[in-house]
């Protein structure tokens, strides 16, 4: 009995240790608080960061299509100026206000079909009106002691913007672009101003910023006078005063993004400006910070609640496993000395007795430490499983939201331009290292560039600006494939092109362009000339940039090709026909063949008096008309080819035959130029045409062709020629 009961006595008692159980939860504790909250300040950062990217990018944009749209209004601005200007000639202020009527009725045709134009006013040397097309007879109106009228005489023959003003007879709101007028010996006429409508820049700006109050857009001078703000400002602030942005404006600065302070209403935006062509005006267009920054917050809050939800339930189940870890340990010390109280206390009782009870509690308390076990296992378990892998979902769901907010569609743009191409000699061994400034600015600062230009180049005859515009796409697309950096070299030499399909046997120039970037594979490279295709991310590309290489290089008589080897490089090529550069080149867009330059210069005697005009559109048929009266030429206008064949017929000669080509009737002006030709070989006759298709047909005819829009000096050289 003795020795049974020592030998219970020394049976050692099974050991927990509590104190690591608590290290782990305690440290599961802390993981569960710092790595969500690490990234929530990462996350909340990084989506700052994007919202006022996106910010930039929505300013830009708006900024791009207001320059656009203010570069066009200014441009047809110029042009009704350019015109009256040229109409009013040297006339004095006592000669315009004797044919005030016939001026009236004119600056009526130029100024009626302008939705933007509020009037046509010519003043006087002393600021005295003298003719409008709003009014006939003009009102005593003087602008002697205006702004406007001042600066004009002073910087002629540039423009002046004034400041809107209200019109002295109209009342309309408006401000106005001032042209002064000079006699050929210098001396002052007066002053051509146009007035535009304040309202129809503001409507414009308003469906641009999809009227947005915060978003505003705005035409400014460059001295920081304000023409037009929508929304507009106080009335007493005229003048942007003191900010980034007028700074960047009297700098002369073409373009940019700034941070700023408002001076007109005090609020805080990202302001981004263009300036508007040559003109000394800038548009701009701000979006607010505190727009920003609110939805910011809110999205912000929202991804805290999200992420917040499964870290809750995870603090509660390891602080639940904390209490009953305490739960535990105290009723393992109390089982422990309740133990050790049975044990003292059968020592004095019988060796089998002490046995067996001993025995039995030893069965009982391994029984119950293996549940205690399993409860606390099970519940880590639980913890491990809820920290990740309910974590881990909440992580990814607002990951996948994120990933497919950065891959939202953006438009795709496709012009089709039917715009007959401005074709010129070229020359290469001048021309492209030129061009060279250009190529870097659109590869960036990371890659190198490297021209090469062999001193013997020929000369190619190609649209210049198609062909500026296909080196950049090309630049373009080996910046894309050289992410991190890398080389772009530019070979160009002269080589003789045998048994080709896409080539006629002959010398071809050919100007190379090599990237070290990550190459194509086999699919791609042969789809890579295919309009709208692009591996680039959906909003990231159009697919028209190569599209547009190979057309403008068959558009030349010539074609591009493409060799790429994956990871090491992409090539492509451009083959442009081979043209001998004349010491004097011909007209842009003019395209006059051998028969046609020999008409020319056989009629080169014939100091042109007389000029059959054919053209349906009035409007057109107007301006040249007047153009062709500076020439002093006497103008008779035809709307359709059949009823200037009608005139030929019944007799009538001119000196030109000066025709459009595409007219409602039975002829066209191909037609007529034809039977002209056919029938009269000795009249003059020019076409003039604005569709690429037609173009080609007509060069057929023999006759001289112009290009749609062309200047006056073209159609100077031709009645002249």
């Amino acid at each position: 009995m003795h020795s049974s009961d020592s030998a219970a006595l020394d049976l050692p008692l099974p050991l927990r240790n509590f104190a690591g159980t608590r290290r782990i939860l305690l440290l599961v504790l802390a993981a569960s608080v710092l790595f969500p909250v690490a990234f929530l300040l990462g996350y909340g950062y990084y989506d700052y960061q994007r919202r006022m990217e996106d910010a930039d990018d929505i300013a830009d944009r708006i900024a791009r299509v207001a320059n656009e749209h203010a570069s066009k209004v200014l441009d047809l601005n110029r042009q009704m100026s350019t015109r009256v200007v040229e109409m009013l000639g040297n006339s004095d202020d006592t000669r315009i206000r004797a044919n005030q009527k016939p001026i009236h009725e004119r600056l009526s045709e130029i100024g009626e079909s302008f939705s933007h134009v509020a009037g046509i006013t010519v003043f006087g040397v002393a600021g005295e009106m003298l003719a409008s097309n709003r009014f006939y007879p003009v009102p005593s109106v003087s602008i002697a002691s205006r702004d406007d009228f001042v600066t004009g005489r002073a910087i002629r023959p540039d423009p002046y913007f004034s400041l809107p003003l209200i019109g002295k007879v109209a009342q309309s709101d408006v401000f106005t672009t001032s042209v002064g007028r000079s006699a050929n010996d210098g001396h002052f006429l007066g002053l051509v101003s146009i007035a535009l409508k304040r309202e129809y820049f503001s409507s414009f700006y308003n469906d641009l910023s999809n009227g947005d109050p915060g978003v505003t857009v705005g035409l400014y001078r460059r001295d920081g006078g304000i023409l037009v703000r929508e929304p507009p400002g106080p009335s007493s602030i005229s003048h942007a005063r003191n900010s980034a942005f007028t700074s960047a404006m009297r700098s002369n600065e073409l373009f940019g993004r700034v941070r700023l302070n408002s001076s007109v209403d005090g609020v805080e935006r990202i302001l981004a400006f263009r300036r508007v062509g040559d003109y000394p005006l800038y548009v701009a267009s701000g979006f607010p910070t505190a727009v920003i920054s609110a939805n910011w917050r809110r999205h912000y809050v929202l991804i805290a609640v999200i992420t917040a939800v499964p870290c809750i339930a995870v603090w509660v189940l390891v602080l639940f496993s904390l209490r009953q870890l305490r739960a535990q340990q105290s009723a393992w010390e109390r089982w422990q000395a309740e133990v050790a109280m049975r044990l003292s206390a059968e020592a004095s009782s019988r060796q089998l007795r002490r046995m067996g009870a001993l025995g039995n509690l030893v069965a009982n308390v391994a029984h119950d430490f293996n549940n205690l076990l399993m409860v606390v296992s099970a519940n880590m378990e639980l913890a491990r499983r809820k920290n990740f892998n309910g974590l881990e979902r909440e992580v990814l769901a607002v990951e996948r939201a994120t990933a497919g907010a950065e891959a939202l569609a953006r438009r795709l743009l496709s012009v089709a331009r039917k715009q007959p191409l401005k074709q010129e000699a070229i020359d290469l061994t001048t021309w492209l290292p030129a061009a060279a400034g250009l190529i870097e600015t659109a590869v960036g600062d990371k890659i190198q560039v490297k021209v090469q230009v062999s001193p013997d180049m020929w000369g190619v005859r190609a649209d210049a600006t198609e062909l500026e515009f296909a080196i950049i796409n090309i630049a373009v697309n080996a910046r894309d494939a050289m992410p991190h950096g890398g080389r772009f070299a530019i070979r160009c030499q002269n080589v003789r092109v045998t048994a080709d399909n896409a080539l006629a046997d002959g010398d071809y120039a050919l100007l190379a362009f090599t990237d070290s970037g990550e190459g194509m594979n086999e699919v791609t490279a042969r789809r890579a000339f295919e309009p709208l295709f692009t591996t680039k991310l959906s909003g990231a590309g159009t697919g028209l940039g190569l599209a547009q290489v190979l057309a403008a290089c068959e558009q030349a008589g010539g074609t591009a090709r493409l060799d790429s080897v994956p990871g090491r490089g992409t090539t492509v090529r451009l083959y442009l026909p081979r043209w001998n550069i004349a010491p004097q080149m011909p007209l842009d867009g003019a395209d006059t063949n051998s028969e046609g330059l020999a008409s020319i210069k056989s009629d080169a005697a014939l100091t042109p008096g007389s000029v059959l005009l054919v053209e349906d559109n009035e409007e057109v048929a107007a301006g040249v008309a007047a153009v062709l009266a500076t020439f002093g030429c006497d103008v008779r206008h035809e709307l359709t080819a059949d009823k200037a064949f009608d005139v030929l017929n019944e007799g009538g000669r001119f000196d030109l035959v000066l025709s459009d080509i595409q007219m409602p009737g039975r002829l066209n002006g191909i037609d007529l130029a034809e039977k002209v030709r056919g029938t009269w070989p000795a009249q003059r006759i020019v076409l003039m045409t604005g569709y690429a298709d037609e173009f080609e047909r007509a060069r057929h005819t023999g006759v001289t062709i112009l290009a749609k829009p062309f200047n006056i000096d073209e159609l100077r050289e031709l009645v002249h020629g």
